[in-house]
């Protein structure tokens, strides 16, 4: 299965790029509307992780910028109704922290801004991907977080000092990544730091050990409208 494609940007239509590789080979790549503003001009270089669609009558490369969009679109098709033109649609229409938001707060008429979706399918793209949502969420945090850094200067005769290699970094404990995690996660949906960490913080309070969806789901639920 291809899982990415990398080359010059040689043609660009209204829904599609041909990404000319470097052994010459041209791959037709399906896109949202938000990955083809993103990308240069014919001529460009470009780098795009696609997933591949089959069906009795087509084979279809469909583009993305990064990895956690993929996931996105892996989801939205998931849902009976839902192909991948519309998948896109929502992606170009919302983008992928439009859409976590949409699903975070059960925002059925949110989807109704890409073409192609009426109402009951907005619905049930609620109903089916709400509870999902927090584990794409909790990939995409991890992705976004910054490595951490060290070294170690070893002890030498004074007349000749010497720098060792850096030391490999410590790992932080698997509760304060999937803290960060959660609360980068929360940040993107547009909630105030000190409301998610105090959500984060009550979720971990009554629920410790939680992977980082566990508590992006368990914050989630604090920060819901009451009522």
């Amino acid at each position: 299965m291809i899982g990415k494609v990398t080359g010059r940007l040689d043609h660009r239509a209204a829904d599609h790029v041909l990404i000319e590789t470097q052994g010459g080979v041209g791959y037709l790549v399906h896109c949202s509307d938000r990955t083809l503003m993103a990308m240069p001009g014919p001529g460009g270089f470009v780098s795009l992780y696609t997933d591949l669609l089959v069906r009795e009558d087509l084979l279809q490369l469909v583009g993305f910028l990064t990895l956690g969009e993929r996931e996105w679109y892996r989801l939205l098709v998931s849902v009976q109704g839902v192909g991948a033109k519309a998948a896109l649609a929502i992606l170009g229409a919302l983008g992928t922290e439009g859409l976590a938001r949409a699903l975070s707060l059960g925002d059925s008429a949110a989807f109704r801004a890409a073409p192609g979706i009426g109402p009951k399918i907005a619905q049930r793209l609620v109903l089916e991907l709400k509870a999902k949502a927090p584990a794409i969420m909790a990939l995409g945090a991890a992705g976004a977080r910054p490595a951490m850094t060290g070294e170690v200067i070893e002890a030498a005769p004074a007349e000749v000092p010497r720098r060792a290699r850096p030391a490999p970094p410590p790992e932080p404990p698997a509760a304060a990544v999937a803290q960060a995690d959660a609360l980068s996660a929360l940040s993107n949906l547009g909630y105030a730091p000190g409301e998610a960490a105090a959500a984060v913080t009550e979720a971990i309070g009554a629920e410790p050990g939680l992977d980082t969806a566990g508590l992006i789901r368990a914050a989630l639920r604090l920060l819901a409208p009451k009522g």
